[in-house]
């Protein structure tokens, strides 16, 4: 199937959906029917004016001149600036004043009717071109509505072998940069290859770009053959995507970077759900009847229950984004008469990301939040609100004071809606437990008394445990699912394994494990300080051991060489958990005594920091440690920015919940954790980061049990994927690909297989003779190359194991053996270039390959050649070669590099060479040839070429003449009869005619084609160009023509 035969299918799904399709031929400027005045204009301004009569009828002629005038000129140069301010005037209205009886009228008029599916249009149009500040482009299908282009679809082909969805990707960058007009009205950008399809935002790196699997709801996701007719019939569902323009669409400032930031499959339907439930759960029983069925806990929902559910999106799936969508379309529901949402937060996190991510949102939420520190602050701030209002508190602020048995009634309205992030975390305490002859409750009973008709909604990363009666009663059970396997196949998040190192230590071992066991979470968790007193005595005990100087030692020894190891294989960040502060300080003093260079007392420079907590009260060890919260927030940045020099933090709990560092790949844990907060911890490092394969947790103090019980709870909640995978895991996956290389050295009946043991004292020598014998196999470029990314990729999980270390050096060759086919050789272009550029940083052992790599030529004993003139002298040192097989690898790729830049604007010069060399390629590929034969063929061409490059420069031509010159020789008969001079005169005369001619767009209107065919063959019949050889001679110059057009283009722009 072709590009163009997709692009068809594409649009007949659009159709389907109810979409008018057009053909941007049609509608352009000299097309059949034009609606754009010129090819610079990206909004059809017809469907918009209309449009903006129909929605705001009331509004005057003067009014909607105004209208027009603001939305057709982006707000900034910047094109995200400019994206912001329109994605403001398509929600809250573009503002006009007009006068009505000599009284002026300040009013809003709004672009779409998102009530209203009817009253907009819905058009798809398909090769919609533009003049961009270089050359003319073309997107393969724009989405319109009411005039405004607010989707756009980059295909390529499924069957083109080296071209896929990130070539679109990277097409769509160049349209960023050359037609920024169109990226301001932008809403979704999705990339394609038919079989795949992504969607992603403005400013979405490659990472960012994720899947859409479903249709009409979270379990509506039908097998189709192509992602891209699920993304057309889901994402794309008119009043699915109004819905998504107008609740799902955020901005925030991330270093000083302003990013859009779109929701997901998963976070769109869990928010339609949650928002139903909710409006449900909040009505008094006899005023709402339930009439439609919804998946798991939507469908069971009372009526007034005040129970809106669970949304457990396993971690690093974007909560944030979900809860921030969530609060905003709620608010917009007229059946909860502006609700005031109150949102719990952990302790720790009441300024944090979620804070933020709120606060960024002021297009979709239409106000700012406000935080509660306090209790009195909250008391005051919900006493007296009568609607409307995002209160951001924790739950210890629900706390009764002094001489208080119940917690007063702060607001007894039915449209406040608490929503609790993190649902476990704050909940618990329903019943009353007698304590010194009275009764106590928790935190989450405070909070029902406080707010008796609240409707409650928890959103959670980690699922709630089956025993766990308190979370459900306060919530009720699931309204929406995503799991670890949903988000990994999706490529949301990456895989954690597990790695144990209690067998480094020998300190103590037995006892701390034996005290674990019987200290709980008690310092982040117990509500009750009395409680705490309790088990300080085991606490302090165990806080004892685990800090005793000895034992430290043997952990900042082992956790220095650990990610010194780590780093070698992957590059990335790095956080460690301690149990106490002081715990924290003395690992810190531990490790930069071993690595003094990591240490600095500037909070911007220094390669390791202590984050936490603290006051002027607090003891001198500390006070090096203790920051304000401007330097806490810049600490944050330089370790979320994967070039500073920052690589290590130590915590002892801040930054284990709403953190996000994709950077981080590795967590090292020393302190007692278990259950929730042991989850959430670890998904700090499951976060997607470029080419990070998986995120690495390190356990200093015996998590094991931990996380088998993690994962019981996991599984009885019905969740698919595992929540952590051993290091042995990656190495067995690891040892079984090795196995496929080893595999492919053995005799075999079609080959006598291939020793390079004697690799770690003599890698430079084995390293071409090698890559000679990979390339002579069938096929064993392909199935060495992708072998050995498996094998990377799974050594950079498992590289810390001392079973693994063993093959370090054998794994650093072959990465080196592909890197040196990889550079001589263009077949590995469907890597990423982040993998191309880190596969000799994956574990390469500087001393087990020098520098020849870098340079495969300097490797072979070649000067590097002048790509643009292969000097005899340099063919003929590849020819004596000894490793011809590698020759030939290098040859082909020193000739398409050649080819391409000699003959970029000449259609049959590079016709010529290409066809030569790939048949050339194709015997020695079947086995045809030998490749010493194979080595003359190339050279021989690779002189002939030469020669004609120098033939160019004797006829005098410029390049594009001589490109219609070779047009018309290419015919024999016809260069023998007219003669050089002649066709030479030909080609000016045609050069200079066509370039006059061609207009904007030319190459696909056949009215244009076809008075430009009349034009050429005219003038081939004055100068005697044979009959019977004119029309194949003409469609090779319009062919020609087509090619130089771009160039042209560009030097008149």
């Amino acid at each position: 199937m072709t590009e163009d035969q997709l692009e068809q299918m594409c649009l007949a799904w659009f159709a389907q959906g109810g979409w008018e399709v057009a053909q941007g031929l049609d509608i352009a400027p000299d097309g059949a029917t034009p609606e754009r005045t010129d090819y610079r204009q990206v909004l059809l301004l017809k469907d918009l004016e209309a449009a903006i009569r129909r929605i705001n009828s009331h509004l005057p002629d003067s009014a909607v001149e105004q209208v027009i005038a603001i939305v057709s000129k982006p707000e900034s140069l910047d094109t995200v600036v400019s994206n912001r301010a329109f994605h403001r005037l398509l929600l809250e209205g573009v503002p006009v004043e007009y006068k009505v009886d000599e009284k002026i009228i300040y009013d809003k008029a709004f672009l779409i009717d998102f009530n209203g599916i009817e009253k907009n249009r819905f058009r798809a149009i398909n090769q919609f071109t533009l003049q961009g500040n270089r050359q003319l482009r073309r997107p393969d299908i724009v989405c319109f509505i009411n005039g405004l282009p607010l989707a756009i679809l980059e295909l390529k082909s499924p069957r083109a072998e080296k071209v896929g969805i990130w070539d679109a990707y990277n097409q769509i960058q160049t349209y960023k940069d050359e037609i920024p007009e169109l990226f301001s009205y932008n809403e979704a950008i999705v990339i394609s290859d038919g079989y795949n399809a992504r969607v992603g935002s403005l400013t979405a790196s490659e990472e960012r770009f994720m899947p859409w699997r479903t249709i009409k709801h979270e379990d509506d996701r039908p097998l189709l053959e192509w992602q891209l007719e699920t993304m057309v019939r889901g994402f794309f569902d008119r009043e699915l995507f109004l819905t998504y323009i107008r609740y799902f669409v955020i901005f925030e400032t991330d270093s000083s970077q302003l990013i859009k930031k779109i929701a997901g499959y998963h976070q769109f339907h869990a928010v339609l759900e949650a928002v139903k439930a909710t409006v449900i759960a909040a009505q008094n029983p006899e005023q709402f009847v339930l009439d439609e069925r919804r998946a798991t806990y939507g469908a069971e929902v009372s009526p007034g229950s005040k129970k809106a559910g669970v949304v457990w999106h396993t971690q690093g799936s974007g909560k944030s984004i979900s809860m921030c969508c969530y609060a905003g379309m709620l608010l917009q529901q007229p059946e909860m008469n502006n609700p005031t949402i109150v949102v719990v937060t952990d302790r720790n996190d009441l300024d944090g990301q979620l804070f933020a991510t709120f606060s960024a949102a002021k297009e979709l939420l239409k106000q700012n939040p406000v935080q509660a520190e306090d209790r009195g602050t909250l008391r005051r701030l919900l006493g007296e609100r009568e609607s409307g209002g995002i209160i951001f508190t924790t739950v210890q602020q629900f706390a009764v004071v002094e001489g208080e048995s119940d917690h007063p009634i702060l607001n007894d309205r039915h449209n406040l809606v608490v929503i609790s992030d993190e649902a476990h975390r704050s909940q618990y305490g329903l019943k009353a437990t007698l304590k010194e002859g009275k009764y106590t409750f928790g935190y989450a009973k405070h909070m029902r008394d406080a707010l008796p008709n609240a409707s409650f909604i928890g959103f959670t990363g980690t699922p709630i445990a089956n025993e766990d009666k308190d979370t459900r009663a306060v919530f009720g059970d699931y309204v929406s699912i995503y799991d670890i396997q949903d988000a990994v196949e999706d490529g949301s998040t990456v895989p954690i394994y597990y790695e144990s190192r209690l067998a480094k230590l020998d300190i103590n071992h037995a006892l701390i494990d034996a005290l674990s066991d019987q200290v709980d979470e008690i310092v982040e968790d117990e509500e009750d300080v009395r409680d705490r007193e309790r088990t300080k005595g085991e606490w302090s005990r165990l806080e004892k051991l685990v800090g005793s100087t000895p034992r430290l030692a043997q952990i900042a020894a082992d956790l220095v060489q650990h990610f010194e190891l780590r780093q070698a294989a992957m590059e990335g960040k790095a956080m460690i958990v301690g149990m106490s502060r002081e715990i924290c300080v003395h690992l810190y003093n531990e490790i930069v005594a071993l690595r003094p260079e990591w240490h600095d007392t500037d909070p911007e420079k220094g390669a390791i920091k202590v984050v936490m907590t603290g006051s002027a009260s607090d003891k001198p060890l500390l006070q090096p440690h203790i920051y304000n919260n401007q330097t806490k927030k810049r600490l944050e940045a330089r370790f979320k920015d994967p070039n500073d020099p920052l690589k290590l933090v130590i915590v002892r709990d801040m930054w284990l919940t709403g953190f996000d560092a994709p950077v981080c790949h590795t967590m090292y844990i020393d302190k007692p954790m278990k259950g929730h907060n042991l989850m959430q911890a670890i998904a700090r490092v499951n976060r997607v980061f470029k080419n990070k394969p998986g995120g690495l947790v390190v356990d200093y103090i015996g998590l094991a049990n931990e996380l088998k019980e993690a994962l019981k709870t996991y599984t009885d909640s019905k969740g698919r994927g595992e929540p952590t995978h051993s290091a042995e895991e990656a190495y067995a996956v690891m040892r079984e690909k090795l196995d496929v290389i080893h595999g492919m050295f053995a005799k075999g009946p079609k080959s006598d297989g291939f020793e390079y043991s004697g690799f770690e004292d003599n890698a430079n020598a084995l390293l071409l003779p090698t890559a000679n014998y990979i390339l002579g196999l069938e096929d064993g470029k392909k199935r060495f190359l992708d072998a050995v990314l498996a094998l990377t990729k799974a050594y950079s999980l498992c590289s810390t194991l001392d079973e693994a270390q063993v093959h370090h050096k054998e794994i650093a060759f072959l990465s080196a053996v592909k890197a040196a086919i990889s550079k001589s050789t263009n077949v590995d272009q469907r890597l990423s270039q982040y993998e191309k550029d880190s596969v000799l940083k994956q574990i390469l052992d500087n001393a087990v390959v020098a520098e020849g790599v870098a340079d495969v030529f300097a490797l072979c004993g070649l000067d590097k050649p002048n790509i643009g003139l292969l000097s005899d002298e340099f063919l003929e040192d590849v020819k004596q070669m000894p490793y011809k097989n590698f020759a030939v690898d290098l040859l082909e790729k020193l000739l398409q590099d050649n080819i391409r830049a000699n003959t970029r604007s000449n259609v049959v010069q590079e016709k010529k060479y290409s066809d030569r060399l790939k048949e050339t390629l194709r015997k020695y590929n079947n086995r045809g040839i030998e490749a010493a034969q194979v080595i003359e063929e190339l050279i021989a061409m690779a002189k002939q070429f030469q020669a004609e490059l120098a033939r160019d420069e004797s006829l005098g031509l410029s390049p594009a003449e001589v490109a219609f010159y070779d047009a018309l020789a290419n015919n024999e008969s016809a260069a023998r009869e007219l003669g050089d001079e002649v066709l030479k005169k030909i080609a000016i005369e045609l050069t200079e005619k066509l370039r006059n001619s061609t207009t904007v767009d030319w190459q696909i209107r056949e009215s244009v084609r076809a008075r430009l065919r009349i034009l050429v063959r005219r003038t081939l019949q004055r100068y005697r160009y044979p009959p019977d050889d004119a029309p194949g001679a003409i469609e090779l110059i319009l062919e020609q023509a087509e090619v130089l057009s771009h160039v042209w283009s560009r030097e008149t722009v």
